[in-house]
Order: C-alpha cells, then sequence, then structure tokens
C-alpha cells in the first residue's frame, strides 16, 4: 500500500531529503501534509510538486502569503498556521507515516501526537526524546505506534540491533560516531574567537544552522547519546562516542561475543531516510554505492571533553535524570541562537548550559506540564545569563 506522508519541517535540510525519496517512489509515498515555520516560498515550491492536501506555517501573516501564491498557481492545497494545526496533521486519520524533523522544541508536541495516534514515526526530532524520554516512549508503546530512527547514527544503531525479538540480544553497548565537525584538531584556547560562519562549516554534513554549530561543539552528539538511551533501552555507561572523520562508518553495535557491527555508508541523509520509509524493504536512495578502496583510510579517537564540554554536560544530564535534559537543551537552543545572532562568543555556549543547569533544580519528569515548565524555566535562566554576558568585539 501507498504510505500517506506528514512532513513536519520540509523545508528543513532532512525535508529536502525526505521528499528527494518520496519523488524517486511515487508508487510508494504520497505526501498529505507539510509544515514548515516562515519559509514561505520554499513550501510554495514544494506544495506545487508534490500537491499535499494541507500546508502548515507558523502565523498568520505567512499563512496568507503562502495561500494567495498558491491560489494564483491553482493549487487547491489548504492552508493552516499555529501549533494546534501542527498538532492535527500529526494525528490525522488521513497520515499513516509521520516524518518527525522540526528542529529544537518546537517538535516535541506534534511528534507527541503522532505518537498517541499510533503513527508511523520516523523520528529526526531529537529533542523529542531528549525531553521527555520515558513520557514519550511509553506513549508509543500504549498507543502501538511504530518508532523508526532518521538521525543517520540511531538508524544505524537499528540496522545493526538483533531482529529475534530479544531485548538486547547480547548487546554489551552502542557506539555513536562522530566527525569531529570543523573544529576536531584546533587547540581549545583558539575556539573563543570561533564565528558562526566557521561553525556552521561542517566538513562531511550538509546540515541546517543550528544543528551544525550543535555540531561542532558536539552537543549534537550528547543529545544523541541521551536519544540513545531511551531509543534502545541502555544506560548512558554502556553508549560510547568516537570520534571518526571520515563519517562513513555511522555508528556500530558491540556484542558479548567480541563481534562489533557497524554501518557504513556515504554521508547523506538520505540513506537512513530511506531505509526508514521502507522498512524493511530496501529502495534506492539515490546515494551512490559507498567505495572503500577511495576512502581507503578509517580513523577513529577519542573525544577531547576540554574541546568539547557539551558533550560531558549531556552526559551529566542524562546521568542526573528528570528534567535535566529537557533544562540541558532548551539552555543550549538558546545559547546556540545568541551565538548566531552574534550575542555570545563560541565557548560561552557550553557556559551557559552549564551555568543554567547549576542554576535550577532538576525534578521528576512526572508529566508533559512538568518538561514544559522546566524547558520554560531553562529558556528564562539562559537570557538572563547571555545578558550579562559580553558582547563579542
Amino acid at each position: 500500500m501507498q504510505k500517506r506522508i506528514t512532513l513536519l519541517g520540509s523545508t528543513g535540510s532532512i525535508g529536502d531529503s525526505t521528499l528527494d525519496v518520496v519523488a524517486r517512489h511515487p508508487q510508494r509515498f504520497s505526501v498529505y501534509a507539510l509544515t514548515a515555520h516562515r519559509n514561505g516560498d520554499k513550501l510554495v515550491d514544494q506544495c506545487l510538486r508534490f500537491a499535499p492536501e494541507v500546508a502548515v506555517v507558523g502565523d498568520a501573516a505567512t499563512a496568507q502569503d503562502v495561500e494567495r501564491k498558491l491560489r494564483a498557481a491553482g493549487s487547491k492545497t489548504v492552508v493552516s498556521y499555529g501549533p494546534q494545526a501542527l498538532i492535527d496533521v500529526a494525528k490525522s486519520d488521513a497520515c499513516d507515516t509521520v516524518v518527525a524533523a522540526i528542529v529544537g522544541a518546537a517538535g516535541l508536541e506534534p511528534s507527541l501526537a503522532a505518537a498517541k495516534a499510533g503513527k508511523r514515526i520516523l523520528l529526526a526530532n531529537k529533542e523529542a526524546l531528549v525531553m521527555s524520554g520515558d513520557i514519550f516512549m511509553d506513549t508509543v508503546r500504549d498507543s502501538g505506534a511504530v518508532l523508526l530512527p532518521l538521525d543517520s547514527e540511531h538508524n544505524a544503531v537499528f540496522q545493526c540491533m538483533p531482529r529475534d525479538g530479544a531485548q538486547h540480544g547480547g548487546v554489551t553497548k552502542i557506539i555513536l560516531t562522530a566527525s569531529g565537525g570543523p573544529f576536531r584538531t584546533r587547540e581549545p584556547s583558539t575556539l573563543v574567537d570561533v564565528t558562526p560562519e566557521q561553525a556552521c562549516k561542517h566538513p562531511n554534513w550538509s546540515m541546517g544552522r543550528k544543528i551544525s554549530v550543535d555540531s561542532a561543539t558536539m552537543m549534537n552528539k550528547g543529545l544523541e547519546v541521551i536519544e540513545a538511551h531511551y531509543l534502545f533501552d541502555l544506560p548512558g555507561d554502556r553508549i560510547d562516542v568516537l570520534i571518526h572523520p571520515q563519517s562513513v562508518i555511522h555508528s556500530m553495535v558491540s556484542y558479548a561475543d567480541g563481534s562489533v557491527l557497524a554501518q557504513l555508508g556515504n554521508p547523506d541523509m538520505r540513506t537512513p531516510i530511506a531505509h526508514a520509509m521502507s522498512f524493511p524493504d530496501r529502495i534506492d536512495s539515490g546515494v551512490a554505492q559507498l567505495d572503500l578502496a577511495q576512502v581507503a583510510t578509517l580513523n577513529f579517537e577519542k573525544p577531547d571533553y576540554e574541546r568539547f564540554p557539551c558533550l560531558a554536560l549531556a552526559m551529566k544530564a542524562l546521568a542526573e535524570g528528570g528534567v535535566a535534559s529537557a533544562t540541558l537543551n532548551a539552555a543550549n537552543e538558546v545559547a546556540v541562537e545568541a551565538f548566531l545572532n552574534r550575542r555570545i562568543g563560541f565557548m560561552a555556549i557550553a557556559q551557559t548550559v552549564d551555568a543554567v543547569l547549576n542554576a535550577l533544580q532538576n525534578r521528576s519528569a512526572t508529566s508533559l506540564d512538568v518538561v514544559l515548565e522546566a524547558d520554560a524555566a531553562a529558556r528564562r535562566a539562559a537570557h538572563k545569563i547571555i545578558d550579562s554576558l559580553p558582547v563579542p568585539a
């Protein structure tokens, strides 16, 4: 049967890659809804190409502009806006598959709505699990939803995990690989002068600005450790991070018998997206086959926590449990935005997150309301800290 897809965050890099895979397999996939925040022009182009029933944007002004342009082009796509509209398309009976690709905390509630509705969820929005891991996973289990990871690392782990029904099947640990980003070899003392342009220049992957900065600080990898904890039900001390500059091995699973299984491929998000969209089948993703003779060398090294303090902060938040991960994520989102707007320096991102974690009391994540309250409190604290810091020269 043809899968009907709601794509949350269609104008980002994950959205682009997802729609590329959809276009290659029109017999397998059709689009029910596309959503964006304010990138209305790109959304219009996507709607004219894929003809979704619904398009959702962040605000009324963008909705009016998108609707005017679609009507002028003869499109019948219905345009809506706001957080509730995102929730509505995520849980709609008109779709069976939800690709959750909204960046940051804004993706939590529509992703959770898809889980409650028992959808097949292709999860790229790691913040949904970072903020509300137990709540989200309990919802998936109780509703009968199917959760498939889209992050290249978690999708790789998923591919290397046992399929015999055993919970862990002899798994001793997960090894998440990281490129190390653009500053892997730079002296930590030189990172105070890093610019947003330098931080966003990833050596291997094409990503949005926020995720590129997270990769440069390795907060992205820290969030992935937290996500892996919930996805694969392993404690943090059985999830390792290994820097692998070539980004060819996307992650590994170590077994009790000494075996290590790895998933390899060219660094292109269309590979994990095609895998998750067609699972358990395999389809063409548009990605070139990996030529190991051309790659020739695969290198590995342990992460330097002095260079990447954000990774250590994420590990600390996971160990503390409760709402600490939600606090970490919120403080990081505010700090990264401030860095991109040149209000703070690069190393002040970790300093801000650390200060917020130390300033706010941790508590059990007993409900979504508690998680959202912790998120809001962390954002207020982060803004206050940032306001006290000197603006970079």
